[in-house]
């Protein structure tokens, strides 16, 4: 055995994981949900491949019946191959229709295999979907694993459209107040036993491609001026064309002449095409895009505005869906339809009939009438449907975890209290509970121990679940009831040379970060700052890090903050006037031998008091690396 193997072995739970605990009940339903949707895709495209194969033989059969009929004239070759074209035309439909039935029910498998995916962690295989940000990630997001690769949104984000990867972002960096909580905790309870009806929803946002320009264009259009509505003249102009140029056409050809005004008329017609083919161009073009994720935004409107619902914030929901003499989803179902007709574009028909009807004009006054009636309302729409996703996405993590809690809310002087409270994104057999108090404020937790013991884990951990608890979801704990809180981190700290800041000046800013927001949210009156240190100023030397953290801690107390420090720091504990606000946990380690060899193991269970023993030295020694131990057997050998 390598000396790397004793630090790869070390961190293992006290304990053996459960194997019939709650996820594990969950897991058996994603596995037999993904068997019987993966059998009903393959019965599908078994029978997908049949009809392909019945299109080619009705194709070739149809041809050569039309052939032999015109070589040999018989009549009823032809009605022959009339009902075998007929027969290819309704094979064409049926075989989009089991197209459709396919993807459908591989689209079900793979969202039950993501279920699966999150319960184990597989960071890998599970869809990372986050909406892109403008702004600079906020500091609290890089030391909890908020966001990006295995973080809390690439646990959560269930959702499929980009409002509401959107929403469930901001719902983790922005905490909502105790009553929007409560409001969420019920509709999150209540969405969360609805799986099929959460994968309905899923399938449908899955429709919608992941581009997030397909919303943000797709309201810029609903929200833009009228064009043609506000030009009287030449909305007009182009309905008098269409008359004379169609009425003229008529007539010629009912009267078997020709005549020079039609010819003049299409020549009009097309110039005023050219004319405005921009204005024309560029509405089409953006809807033909989007003809797709307006149909599946309908379909998500209806699915919301049909499911029966208590809890109050879903019933609101649902009511902005329907405020109006149609549902929301009805509206979307007839903007399809119009976008339909923009296909025509791609045919090699569409200039004669523009040039002909003038219909393009035609089809942006009947889009304006739409943008007149409900384009103002898109957004209120959206915005209602992407809170909707964001509640299911929570309430996706609360069937997913049936043993974690709601938390319950206290006033501003009364402290956080967690009983079994973990680390959201660690797998359940791997996961180590604890019972946790931090505050009331102007307290704060001690935490010390040897390195990889759990300290900063911890932190996270707490970090982490108040995230959750502030944005309405269900929590890794047995027990948790915390005051209104804003978070304030120090815990993953960089220097970079782009920007010449050393480590030590990168954690001096991250300081006042953290000691500038509990002076505003003091001033607010309206939370109380958590903050989480992890080993502050280690960039720089002993003594001046002493003096400096106790005066951090001590300021940040002043500003009525609660929060816990981790630190290897012991004589940080023995300071009289940080005495009477600190509380002492520890972590510890275990060394034992094996095969002759020292192993050293951790059962990361938090203990009253200060840690008793370090482990550098050691960690030093399994990884063969000189110690003052071997320094003195060397000299006292020489």
């Amino acid at each position: 055995m390598t000396v790397y193997s004793f630090i790869q072995e070390a961190p293992t739970p006290s304990s053996p994981p459960s194997t019939t605990g709650p996820t594990t009940a969950i897991a058996e339903v994603y596995r037999q949900r993904v068997a019987d949707f993966g059998a009903q895709a393959v019965a599908y495209d078994r029978r997908w491949n049949q009809v392909a194969n019945l299109r080619l033989l009705l194709s070739v059969a149809a041809f050569a019946a039309l052939g032999v009929a015109i070589w040999r004239g018989p009549l009823w070759l032809f009605w022959l191959a009339g009902a075998l074209a007929l027969s290819f035309v309704v094979a064409i439909v049926y075989h989009e229709r089991l197209k459709w039935r396919r993807e459908r029910y591989t689209t079900l498998q793979a969202l039950n295999a993501e279920g699966l995916q999150r319960l184990q962690r597989d960071w890998n295989a599970l869809p990372l979907r986050q909406p892109p940000t403008t702004a600079a990630t906020p500091a609290i997001a890089t030391d909890l694993d908020l966001l990006g690769y295995g973080s809390l949104l690439h646990l959560l984000n269930s959702t499929g459209e980009a409002g509401g990867q959107r929403t469930l972002q901001d719902w983790l960096l922005h905490p909502a107040a105790p009553a929007t909580i409560q409001q969420r905790q019920t509709a999150v309870a209540e969405l969360a036993p609805l799986i099929d009806f959460r994968d309905q929803l899923a399938l449908a946002g899955r429709r919608i491609d992941t581009e997030h320009t397909h919303y943000e264009q797709l309201l810029a259009w609903a929200e833009s001026p009228l064009w043609l509505r506000t030009q009287p003249r030449l909305l007009w102009l182009t309905r008098l064309l269409t008359l004379i140029t169609v009425g003229t056409g008529v007539a010629q050809l009912a009267l078997q002449t020709t005549s020079a005004l039609w010819l003049l008329l299409l020549a009009i017609n097309g110039l005023l095409t050219l004319a405005c083919r921009r204005q024309l161009s560029s509405v089409f073009d953006l809807l033909m895009a989007r003809q797709q994720a307006v149909r599946a935004y309908g379909d998500l409107f209806n699915l919301v505005a049909e499911q029966p619902i208590i809890a109050p914030l879903l019933q609101q929901i649902q009511q902005s869906l329907a405020a109006s003499e149609r549902r929301a989803g009805d509206w979307l179902y007839r903007l399809s339809v119009l976008i339909a007709f923009t296909d025509l574009r791609k045919s090699v028909l569409y200039l004669p009939i523009q040039i002909i009807t003038l219909g393009g004009f035609h089809l942006i006054w009947l889009l304006e009438g739409w943008q007149a009636q409900v384009g103002t309302r898109l957004r209120t729409w959206l915005q209602a449907l992407s809170e909707y996703e964001a509640l299911a996405a929570l309430a996706t993590l609360h069937y997913d975890h049936p043993d974690w809690i709601f938390p319950s809310f206290s006033t501003l002087d009364a402290p956080l209290r967690a009983q079994g409270i973990g680390h959201p994104l660690l797998p359940d057999d791997t996961r180590v509970p604890n019972d946790v108090t931090v505050g009331p404020v102007g307290q704060f937790v001690l935490v010390t121990g040897s390195n990889m013991s759990g300290k900063s884990t911890l932190l996270r951990a707490v970090g982490v679940n108040v995230v959750l608890a502030q944005a309405g979801a269900p929590v890794c704990a047995t027990h948790m009831r915390l005051p209104p809180l804003m978070l304030a981190t120090s815990i993953r700290v960089q220097d970079s040379l782009l920007q010449g800041v050393s480590y030590f000046m990168a954690e001096i800013m991250r300081l006042k970060q953290v000691i500038d927001l509990a002076q505003a949210t003091r001033s607010s009156g309206e939370r109380v700052t958590l903050f989480l240190l992890d080993e502050i100023l280690h960039g720089t030397n002993t003594t001046e890090r002493q003096i400096a953290a106790r005066q951090i801690i001590r300021h940040l107390l002043q500003q009525e903050a609660l929060g816990m420090v981790s630190t290897h720091d012991l004589t940080l504990a023995n300071s009289p006037d940080l005495e009477a606000h600190s509380h002492k946990v520890y972590f510890t380690e275990t060394v034992t031998e094996r095969d002759g060899q020292p192993v050293m193991s951790f059962d990361y269970r938090l203990r009253p008091g200060i840690a008793p023993s370090t482990n550098a030295l050691m960690l030093m020694k399994l990884m063969g690396l000189p110690t003052p131990e071997d320094g003195l057997s060397a000299e006292g050998q020489g």
